[in-house]
Parts: structure tokens; sequence; C-alpha cells
């Protein structure tokens, strides 16, 4: 086990991003329960991380065993399985009441000096805080999408959040060989704010007609030198995702953050980036 990462850790959600923090842990020596809905969902779930667990033994990003990784991960439909994990980080959708409902029923299972994180990139820490029993043991945990690839997680304290956690918060994000950036509570934290920001003029732009979405991100790319232009990194995100933290900012921060038309039409046709196949772009991997 590597310096800094708990023996067992727990992640509530096994979509994308919940299979790539798994991914994350157990590469970096952790043993990871993950927990879904229902048995179908388990088994989607293990098939997921499984299958990105194999591609990197392929790719020799890790010297171990596709068959002891495989052997440090459970998935289940039970969040009792929760119990005895040091973290728990809890990554199901960006709705408020189905993270707050998640983050009970996990601390219900931990003993008192485990940790609870959330996987939001717009809701209040203090927020979800507020329903629980222990929120000194409690703080945000903001992975990007792929997880296995980015190297940024942000910490978010919450008001309550003890000093010693986010100490070891910061060990954890160091022992997954990423970087941390420590960021207080507040609307979108640091990275959503800009991100959003930055790709909600660009729909505009597009919506204006300006340029084309090629060369809107071209000039963010060639000009400023970002890996990804806004509007591919929105497709990659997922236009729901980007409009429910647009609306989220634009409640608490104003009409700067006000979601495009453009935007809410796309959601609304269905078309919600490399997910569905088609966002401001066509994927044809999908």
């Amino acid at each position: 086990m590597s310096a800094g990462v708990p023996a067992r850790v727990g992640v509530i959600g096994g979509g994308r991003m919940g299979a790539g923090i798994a991914h994350a842990f157990v590469l970096a020596g952790a043993a990871v329960t993950v927990v879904e809905r229902d048995a179908d969902a388990a088994a989607a779930a293990s098939a997921r991380l499984l299958e990105s667990l194999r591609r990197s033994v392929e790719r020799d990003a890790t010297e171990r065993r596709f068959e002891a990784l495989a052997a440090a991960v459970e998935t289940t439909a039970d969040a009792a399985a929760l119990g005895g994990c040091g973290l728990v980080v809890e990554a199901v959708p960006e709705e408020r009441g189905l993270k707050l409902e998640a983050l009970r029923r996990a601390e219900g299972t931990l003993g008192p000096e485990a940790a609870l994180a959330t996987n939001t990139s717009s809701i209040s820490i203090d927020d979800l805080a507020s329903g629980l029993e222990r929120p000194e043991r409690f703080l945000g945990l903001h992975f990007f999408n792929p997880v296995p690839a980015s190297q940024l997680v942000e910490v978010v304290t919450g008001s309550a959040t003890g000093p010693g956690l986010v100490d070891d918060a910061r060990g954890w994000v160091e022992a997954l060989g990423k970087a941390a950036v420590v960021v207080r509570d507040s609307p979108g934290f640091a990275s959503s704010r800009l991100g959003v920001a930055l790709g909600l003029e660009a729909i505009r732009m597009l919506e204006e007609g300006v340029a084309s979405a090629a060369d809107i991100d071209a000039a963010m790319e060639l000009g400023y030198r970002h890996p990804l232009g806004p509007l591919r990194t929105t497709d990659l995100v997922g236009l729901d995702v980007r409009l429910g933290i647009a609306e989220e900012l634009h409640a608490k921060l104003g009409d700067r953050f006000a979601p495009p038309d453009l935007l809410r039409r796309l959601v609304a046709d269905g078309h919600l980036g490399r997910k569905t196949g088609r966002g401001f772009y066509e994927w044809s991997d999908q």
C-alpha cells in the first residue's frame, strides 16, 4: 500500500466518475468497495472498472498483474459493505437529494474516525454537511474526468471540516500521483466556476455564429495552450452536467452564469456529449 492511501476505500456510484475514482485508488494500493443501487448496476460497474484496470495493465501503467488488481475490487448493492473503510467517496449524479441520501447511508456504516467525501462539482459542502452526524469528518474531493489521466483533485473544505482531515486528503491525493488544490466551500469552488464561465461564453459565441465549434476550441488550444477547448471539454463532461452546474451558479452568482438557450435545447433533445454520441461534436466511438 502506498503511503497515505487508506487500506480500504469505498466508492458510492460506479458510473464513469465512480469507476475512475475506484481505478485510481486500486492502482495506488487500496482495496476498493464500489456500492451501486442494485445488482444489475453493480455488475455493470464491475465490468467497467475491471476493463479499465485491464487497459492500465496493457499500457504498462502499473507493474502489478491484472489478477492482483481485480482481487482488490468488490462491487455490491449492499451499503453495509462500506463498514471498515477508512474513506468513502460519494460519486452519484449531481443532485442534492441523491447525494445526501447516499452520504447519510454511508455515514451510518462507518466508524467515527472514517472520512466521508463527496465528488460534487457545484453543490455546497456545508449544505451537504448539515445533514450529517459528523461534519468534521466530511469534505469535498472533486476529481476530474477521465480520472486516471487527470492530474488534479480539488479538496473542498466546509466550515466544519477538521484541519487534520484536510492534511489527510492532501496525502491521499499525493498517493494517487495527483496534485491537490485546496479551496473553501463557495459556489462552483474554483475549477467549476472558472471552467463553466469559459464554457458558457464559448456556447454563446457558437450560438451567435462567431465561429465554428472547432475554431472556437482551436483558439483556446493553440492560443492559450489549453489541452482541450471549452466545447470539446463540455462534450466530455456532459452537457447535462454542465447545465446543472450553470443553473446552480446562476441561482447563487447571478446572470453571468445564465445557461445559453443552445445548451438548454441540446440537453432537452438528448444530445449530452460523448456519452450519447452527439453534443457540440459527433462522437463515432459511442
